[in-house]
């Protein structure tokens, strides 16, 4: 098995297809800020996406929302199988579904996540185009953090992140990324790879509470894609609302440098953070 953690990729394949699906392995740059044991949900909502955009793909379609549902900690140490299947087909509208496996307690693969993907069928409508959205301030005047040096090596020391609001500011947080890996060795990321490769970090970019004292895990992610991103880089403006009761919303907006592609919405499970825990593992700058 090849020696995955220090690849410039998140996955390796390992196989095309075997009885559960394309087998990879995870390298080192999945693996979350909250444990370096469970992967960031970025790097899995893009592999899931990899594998709707590869099930049964159309020339006149494309996706236009995503849903990816986490079903509890993905493991970054492993086996991993993506399978997919088109659940609902039509001329002009489809349903694609896919699904992430991973090594149970019981020694089987078992799912850890899934998707679902509406695939539309495409049109001419430029005469119609419209995204009221205000723009997000240009890349040239974001700041970097230098975040790579508050962590082992981990999911953020894949990504060029620019940030254009301080952490925790009181209104929207806006950040700018780029990942600087490959999704799978070797491939080169399509548009919403890339998008789905940073998506998931619109729950810390709006975070309003200390990482130190609290932690705010995700759930799930949808995005509505009104635009396919062109470019490198993208643009995330996202705030989130805390319930009474521990749970929160994360929204946001999703943007390439020419404007708004589409909108992006995360469940957010909050409690306090034990004090045991306040290490240097979890430093925030």
């Amino acid at each position: 098995m090849p020696d995955s953690r220090m690849s410039d990729s998140y996955y390796v394949k390992i196989d095309d297809a075997d009885s559960y699906g394309e087998h990879f392995v995870a390298t080192d740059l999945v693996r979350s800020t909250w444990s370096a044991a469970i992967q960031h949900a970025a790097p899995v909502s893009a592999l899931l996406v990899r594998a709707l955009q590869r099930c049964a793909p159309r020339d006149d379609t494309r996706l236009s929302r995503v849903l990816v549902d986490l079903l509890g900690p993905v493991p970054a140490d492993g086996d991993l199988w993506v399978r997919a299947t088109r659940e609902r087909s039509g001329t002009q509208i489809e349903l694609i579904g896919a699904e992430l496996l991973a090594v149970g307690p019981d020694g089987s693969p078992r799912p850890v996540a899934r998707a679902s993907g509406w695939r539309l069928q495409t049109l001419d409508t430029a005469a119609i185009t419209h995204a009221p959205v205000e723009p997000l301030r240009p890349l040239s005047q974001a700041r970097g953090r230098d975040m790579k040096k508050d962590w082992e090596r981990n999911y953020v020391h894949s990504l060029d992140w620019r940030w254009l609001t301080p952490p925790l500011n009181q209104g929207p947080g806006e950040s700018w990324l780029r990942p600087e890996v490959d999704l799978v060795k070797g491939e080169t990321m399509t548009a919403l790879e890339r998008l789905f490769a940073v998506a998931d970090d619109a729950n810390g970019i709006g975070a309003k509470l200390d990482i130190r004292r609290w932690t705010f895990l995700n759930t799930d992610l949808v995005v509505h894609i009104h635009r396919e991103p062109d470019g490198e880089w993208i643009g995330i403006r996202a705030e989130t609302s805390y319930g009474p009761d521990g749970i929160g919303v994360t929204s946001g907006t999703l943007f390439d440098e020419s404007g708004p592609v589409g909108a992006i919405q995360q469940s957010v499970l909050v409690r306090p953070r034990p004090p045991r825990e306040e290490s240097a593992k979890t430093r925030s700058s």
